[in-house]
């Protein structure tokens, strides 16, 4: 096959000849904005991130295989890619242990204020707090219970939390006490003290968490948002810190980079972090053994 790989990910020569192994031709591209390094009738197979949103997928008529480094299929034009029956995969479950790792903590930051403990420690200032808070026995709704949030389910429920999971197709699973479809969400969310989404961004799922839905949770709940961020309402999700909220743990934002004038930097209810809770050492050698299973499979085929 013809392959065209991207900067997407860093590449080492020995992965670029394991890939050739293969019997892929390479041609390999740094940067996905900048020009194609060859004729797009040449390539056959991608493999990237965000390809497809500076150059147009139908300049690649020979194409019958992408493999994204990424979770989520929001940069890549599914429709057409369906109608083409163009091969895809995502990068399912490589990132799902460090971004569930990273819901853990924040939500336990929030809870045992190691902000205000920071401060101090700077400050050289003993000062006791007794209003700290405990995971135990917690109900946490996980919003998305596909690799990621079943990650998440694993991690909560050994701290003891209640684990309720919510999903577009609910199924067995488990590492959940019970899954709801999307419909049932309201009910869940009412007896919900830690929220953690973890969906795909969709027509269907877009501001999901609006103004609504935001005020049916429990006073003092906590929002934790590692999927993407126009699923919740900013401007509501705003309005509710300042009413009746616990917290928000919030890695990806309806506009990024998140503006410098937004409240949400200032809150002190509220962890703010760049779109990098997927971040882990492990996720190279899990990417890779998920591209070369891909790529068997389709010479395979």
């Amino acid at each position: 096959m013809n392959l065209l790989v991207t900067g997407a990910v860093a590449w080492s020569e020995n992965e670029l000849n394991e890939l050739r192994s293969f019997g892929n031709d390479i041609v390999f591209m740094q940067y996905e904005n900048s020009s194609l390094p060859c004729e797009a009738d040449w390539i056959e197979g991608v493999i990237g991130n965000g390809l497809f949103l500076y150059h147009p997928i139908e300049k690649f008529k020979n194409l019958k295989f992408i493999q994204l480094t990424s979770a989520g299929y929001d940069r890549v034009p599914m429709d057409y890619i369906k109608e083409k029956n163009i091969k895809i995969f995502n990068a399912r479950g490589v990132y799902s242990i460090p971004m569930a790792e990273f819901a853990l903590s924040g939500v336990l930051q929030l809870y045992k204020q190691s902000r205000c403990f920071y401060h101090n420690q700077k400050e050289r200032k003993w000062e006791k707090h007794r209003d700290l808070l405990e995971l135990y026995g917690k109900t946490v709704c996980i919003v998305g219970c596909g690799s990621v949030g079943t990650e998440c389910a694993k991690r909560f429920s050994a701290f003891g939390c209640h684990v309720m999971g919510v999903d577009i197709t609910p199924y067995e699973n488990k590492d959940y006490e019970e899954i709801e479809s999307l419909n049932r969400i309201d009910e869940v969310l009412n007896k919900s003290d830690i929220v953690v989404l973890t969906l795909p961004l969709s027509n269907e799922t877009h501001h999901l968490m609006n103004y609504e839905r935001l005020t049916k949770l429990k006073k003092g709940a906590v929002l934790v948002n590692i999927a993407r961020g126009a699923i919740v309402d900013t401007n509501a999700l705003i309005s509710a810190l300042e009413s009746h909220l616990g917290g928000a743990v919030l890695d990806v934002f309806e506009t990024e980079p998140l503006s410098e004038n937004s409240p949400l930097w200032y809150m002190e209810n509220v962890i703010v972090t760049p779109h990098n809770s997927f971040v882990g050492e492990g996720n190279k050698k899990r990417l890779f053994d998920v591209i070369i299973s891909n790529l068997k499979n389709i010479k395979g085929e």
